[in-house]
């Protein structure tokens, strides 16, 4: 196999790691992040919040919602994808223009000077969906650029060799 077959396996497989074990684990990652969220923003950040100086507050304000936004996007993107996995849709629909998912790209800015005042949690919060977002751009940009020819997905060692990729970050040794 040359390097070159390695790196077209390599992008064509997203849909298979979708379709295998790694993208359970995407979901309940992303959905207890979901849940996570809600309920420290609904308690014990809203009580937090409160306590913050000036700068700090409009930045927290700033950040939850981004962290809101972010959330809603990644929860949409997963259950499109659950959805395809179970059946629901066919990969064409999902992809569809009327369903795509657009991820936002950007990142938390951690670079503003009162960060590190703002609560452990909510900071905690941002780097898992900082986190997360990075593993489903990957998978997302894996899908889109191309399928599985039907005999190797039919193949059950594919299934395990995207599990393997998705678990050691979608890298291939050279």
């Amino acid at each position: 196999m040359t390097l070159n077959d390695r790196t077209q396996n390599a992008r064509s497989i997203g849909p298979f790691i979708v379709a295998g074990g790694g993208f359970d684990s995407l979901y309940r990652d992303g959905m207890k992040l979901v849940e996570d969220a809600a309920a420290y923003l609904d308690s014990d950040g809203r009580a937090e919040s409160k306590a913050l100086d000036r700068d700090t507050s409009l930045l927290y304000a700033s950040q939850s919602m981004h962290l809101t936004t972010r959330l809603m996007q990644l929860a949409s993107w997963l259950l499109l994808q659950r959805a395809v996995k179970e059946g629901e849709l066919t990969l064409d629909q999902a992809l569809s223009e009327d369903r795509r998912v657009e991820l936002s790209t950007e990142m938390a800015d951690k670079s503003n000077p009162v960060w590190a005042n703002l609560p452990q949690q909510l900071r905690d919060l941002v780097d898992k969906a900082d986190s997360i977002n990075k593993r489903i751009q990957a998978l997302d940009k894996m899908g889109s650029e191309g399928e599985m020819p039907q005999e190797e997905a039919a193949n059950p060692v594919n299934a395990h060799l995207a599990k393997l990729r998705n678990a050691f970050g979608g890298s291939q040794a050279e």
